[in-house]
């Protein structure tokens, strides 16, 4: 990878890192509401989301100064999932989340006056595990919706 490549790669992810941060105190204080009212109505999703952007550019920017400290920064086609997977977690963690409060996954929340601590941590290890959890979710919905599956067990009950 060109040296130009790395800097913008890593100034990205600091940015994601750091700007998520900075977005959730400046939505946690209601700095954002007198500018976006509409903000008042998805302000649990947008923690959710800046949730999963945090997990997902932390453990990018984990995985990109490991490799650079190693010498193995030489694939260019890894700029991709430094620059696209900590904005495809961000979405999969508010979807997650949802899940989760759905009933699919039996996890309960335990409900806090402040704010949606549980709800918030699912979606920062979502963010931070999201290929890990994209694999769970391919092998539950292979499981859930696998036409082979269905028609043996109805075999089976037919007998």
């Amino acid at each position: 990878m060109k040296r130009w490549l790395k800097i913008v790669i890593l100034g990205y992810l600091s940015f994601l890192f750091f700007g998520s941060f900075f977005a959730v105190g400046l939505l946690w204080v209601g700095a954002l509401e007198e500018l976006f009212p509409i903000l008042s109505k998805i302000e649990v999703f947008l923690y959710y989301f800046l949730a999963g952007a945090i997990g997902g550019s932390l453990r990018h920017l984990y995985m990109f100064c490991s490799h650079y400290r190693k010498g193995e920064l030489t694939n260019y086609r890894d700029w991709v999932m430094y620059i696209f997977y900590p904005i495809f977690a961000t979405g999969t963690s508010v979807i997650a989340v949802t899940l989760v409060q759905s009933g699919i996954f039996l996890i309960e929340f335990t409900e806090h006056i402040d704010a949606p601590y549980g709800q918030v941590s699912v979606a920062f290890f979502v963010g931070f595990g999201f290929n890990r959890f994209l694999n769970k979710l391919n092998e539950i919905s292979h499981d859930l919706f696998d036409a082979k599956q269905e028609n043996t067990t109805k075999q089976k009950e037919d007998y």
